[in-house]
């Protein structure tokens, strides 16, 4: 598909599951799984619960769980739980957020292991 059409899930809906799509999704409702997408537009009721893997991301609701993106944007509505993996982080006065962020060259790229992290977000082993 060249370019397909934005999507847009209603306030009222809630999903069970993983969210894919290569193009824009506007979110108003709840996802509680992972969700992939060419860009996010989270509205102030908008949920998820599980990882967000997209180009752009614009946050003014909660996520709870990793962001990866090459872009991201958190409003001053945005409520994060959760680490958040960019190339581009923007933050507005008031949004809140409860974890780690860390610029890396490829965000959306999983690594061996399952995760890229990088190494100073990782935590130290103790002396010996």
């Amino acid at each position: 598909v060249a370019n397909p059409t934005p999507s847009i899930i209603g306030s009222d809906v809630e999903i069970e599951g993983n969210v894919r799509t290569v193009g824009e999704l506007q979110l108003d409702g709840s996802i509680k799984g992972d969700l992939s997408c060419g860009g996010l537009v989270m509205g102030e009721t908008g949920a998820v619960k599980g990882t967000i893997s997209a180009d752009t991301v614009t946050v003014r609701g909660k996520v709870t769980g990793e962001i990866r993106a090459r872009t991201v944007r958190l409003e001053s509505s945005a409520v994060i739980d959760g680490d958040i993996y960019h190339e581009s982080l923007s933050v507005e006065a008031g949004a809140r957020l409860t974890g780690h962020f860390a610029y890396t060259s490829s965000p959306t790229e999983k690594k061996l292991g399952g995760k890229e992290t990088p190494a100073f977000v990782e935590a130290k082993p103790a002396a010996e």
